[in-house]
């Protein structure tokens, strides 16, 4: 594909200024948008090829802003999302946001521009999985979000909201899921057990840990940029490393950084006897549970699964271009 003009959302952020990197090695311009002037790179202002946008996609005035810099666009990389919070603040940042960039889209002169949106595995639903079975693009979303977190919730939300919106107004579409993004100065995630001082209790010892190195998500983004969705204009792809290291594995490596000091590990069918057993407590009752006692967190997060990535590699045409070890090195490093 030759040369486009790609608006990438949340373009200062972990992930989004590398896929404005990204996007610019593979000859594309940018227009990079985000939220405050000074989070952009010193780099950006010596390159041509990238116009920067400042603007808060929940605030009053955000469309019109947005749909002028939409313009010229080809593609957009919608990444920007908050990543905790309560539901109050989902909507606020993530829901309204997302509201924003689908009204520009729409509001710009001509057709609207093909979307790239950047969810999350946390969309899925684990529970009905075997344990030791695969989660692909095939399986089943959450059908229990009131146990989950706000951000599952949240990302659920949006892209209910993006595909209706691709439905109605004939945007192609792709939805990307990544897994535990990770990279410099960003190396633990929710997949592993729960961190008490110097010690770690290790949830289970197999089931891969679904990792996605951040400059390989960003490249991920940028090639669903190139590729025009097919299948009624609306495709999926979990976005996961080709090679996935168990959780005794990714613990192992971590302790190099010198934590945790030691793993106890317990076994994930405890957890999962418990949860079951809770599960006959009230609703109400069971939302309020630290995470892992509800079935529905548990499994999305520990439960021995794998996580194949044949759509990023056929369909994107994607190659990894860096090793777990070396990647998880670096990221203590930072």
């Amino acid at each position: 594909m030759g040369r486009m003009t790609v608006l990438i959302t949340g373009a200062s952020g972990f992930i989004g200024e590398r896929a404005v990197a990204a996007a610019r090695k593979r000859g594309h311009l940018v227009v990079a948008v985000l939220r405050r002037a000074e989070a952009a790179p010193k780099a950006w202002a010596a390159d041509g090829g990238i116009m920067t946008v400042v603007v808060d996609l929940a605030a009053k005035g955000a469309e019109k802003t947005l749909t002028e810099a939409m313009q010229p666009v080809d593609v957009v990389i919608h990444a920007a999302a908050k990543l905790g919070g309560d539901d109050a603040e989902q909507s606020g940042a993530t829901l309204t946001g997302t509201r924003t960039v689908i009204a520009a889209m729409l509001g710009r002169d001509g057709a609207a521009p093909r979307l790239v949106l950047v969810s999350s595995l946390s969309v899925y639903g684990a529970t009905g999985l075997q344990v030791g079975g695969s989660l692909t693009e095939k399986s089943p979303l959450e059908t229990h979000p009131d146990m989950r977190d706000a951000y599952c919730r949240g990302k659920l939300a949006q892209e209910d909201m993006v595909k209706k919106a691709a439905l109605k107004h004939g945007f192609p579409l792709w939805i990307l899921r990544p897994g535990a993004v990770y990279g410099p100065g960003r190396a633990w995630n929710a997949h592993l057990g729960i961190g008490l001082g110097p010690l770690l209790l290790q949830v289970g010892r197999g089931g891969e840990v679904p990792l996605s190195h951040v400059e390989h998500c960003a490249e991920a983004m940028v090639l669903a940029a190139e590729v025009t969705p097919k299948d009624g204009a609306i495709e999926f792809c979990n976005v996961v490393d080709s090679v996935l290291p168990t959780r005794s594995a990714f613990v192992a490596e971590h302790q190099r950084s010198g934590w945790p000091l030691k793993a106890v590990v317990l076994p994930y069918g405890i957890f999962s006897l418990m949860s079951k057993l809770i599960a006959y407590l009230p609703d109400g009752l069971r939302a309020k549970l630290p995470g892992l006692l509800r079935r529905p967190v548990l499994d999305a997060r520990m439960k021995p699964l794998t996580y194949p990535n044949k759509i990023l590699r056929e369909r994107l045409g994607w190659q990894p271009s860096r090793e777990f070890s070396d990647a998880l090195r670096e990221a203590w490093d930072e």
